[in-house]
């Protein structure tokens, strides 16, 4: 299977290090694209109408897209691999919920990151409207203050951990407001989750191009 993936994208890097912790990733070949809204790829579009990173392209099957589609898929194929054949989406009962409930936090988290960067270096300065960044500032806020009080640091590894540590390491990487100060728990472990071997195997690199 074919990944396309984007070095500087938190979605792809959920991805990715979800098929590293489900033991999947020598079945991948990575290729990075970049892509944005101004500057169209040919390439992704052809497996994506969104013309978005990360796809999965499946030899002799559609091609799968969002990070959330794809991890599911994934979560198929691994059981046997891990030591103990565990699943990393939780198929039933309220750890399921729980799993999804969290990824679902992050992903808006990611989104509303992105949203941000637009008001503050990506949009021309005199396009900005600060407001609009203040509002999704504030969802950043509220999302980490949330994941503080609700996030189930004793579970076992599980689909939403992977969404907030890939979030959470694009937010520092982008320098975009700080989720540590008055967070303890979050912070020790995301400090932790930051040494598994699946987030030292994918680390961010590069500048996004408009």
């Amino acid at each position: 299977m074919k990944l396309l993936y984007q070095t500087h994208s938190p979605y792809a890097r959920k991805v990715l290090v979800f098929a590293h912790e489900a033991g999947l990733a020598d079945r991948l070949q990575v290729v990075h694209h970049e892509t944005s809204p101004t500057r169209r790829n040919p390439e992704v579009f052809a497996e994506n109408p969104l013309g978005k990173v990360p796809v999965l392209v499946r030899p002799g099957l559609p091609s799968l897209f969002d990070s959330d589609v794809i991890c599911a898929y994934l979560d198929t194929l691994h059981r046997g691999r891990l030591h103990d054949g565990r699943r990393l989406i939780p198929v039933e009962g309220e750890a399921r919920w729980q799993a999804l409930r969290v990824q679902s936090v992050t992903q808006g988290i990611a989104d509303a990151g992105i949203a941000v960067r637009w008001e503050t270096v990506r949009r021309p300065e005199p396009l900005r409207y600060p407001p609009l960044r203040d509002g999704y500032v504030d969802k950043l806020i509220a999302s980490y203050d949330w994941l503080e009080q609700e996030l189930d640091t004793a579970a076992p590894v599980h689909v939403g951990h992977i969404a907030v540590a890939t979030a959470l390491a694009w937010i520092e990487f982008r320098e975009l407001p700080d989720f540590r100060a008055n967070r303890p728990k979050l912070a020790a472990w995301f400090d932790e989750f930051e040494q598994r071997a699946s987030m030292l195997a994918t680390p961010l690199s590069g500048e996004t191009v408009d």
